[in-house]
């Protein structure tokens, strides 16, 4: 997947970026630079990164998401979409998504965060299909 930042601006528009690049690490570091940098009109953006994610028992692959919103108070979070790929025996799924940290938040209220995420995937139907499809309701 190439690195992508979704963004809402002040004025309502959303909008997309992409980060290409010879390295794909290198497109996503490109990605965090430009979502820590955010943009005069931008809102919020939350950057979207294929990655590893380690975990208790092991290694898997992952979604990574950290958006930020740009207001007075800036605040970020940080989440992880663990999925097995489609080149697996089992073929693809997506699993429970995981917070991975916060910044800028006295006390996170996780279930607020986690509604917020839901409409995110909900609002694309695309990718709402196929998370729907493919969910496995386990945490790995």
């Amino acid at each position: 997947m190439i690195p992508l930042i979704g963004y809402a601006r002040t004025d309502g528009a959303e909008g997309l970026v992409r980060f290409q690049a010879d390295d794909v690490a290198d497109a996503a570091q490109m990605g965090a630079a430009q979502l820590q940098e955010g943009r005069p009109e931008w809102a919020y953006a939350a950057l979207v990164v294929d990655a590893f994610l380690r975990l208790p028992n092991g290694r898997t692959d992952a979604l990574v998401i950290e958006a930020i919103d740009y207001g007075p108070q800036r605040r970020s979070i940080k989440m992880a979409v663990p999925y097995r790929p489609h080149a697996s025996e089992l073929g693809f799924a997506v699993y429970r998504p995981k917070f991975v940290g916060t910044s800028g938040f006295e006390e996170p209220d996780y279930d607020a965060i986690a509604d917020a995420f839901f409409a995110g995937v909900d609002s694309h139907e695309q990718a709402a299909a196929v998370w729907n499809a493919h969910l496995v309701d386990e945490s790995v």
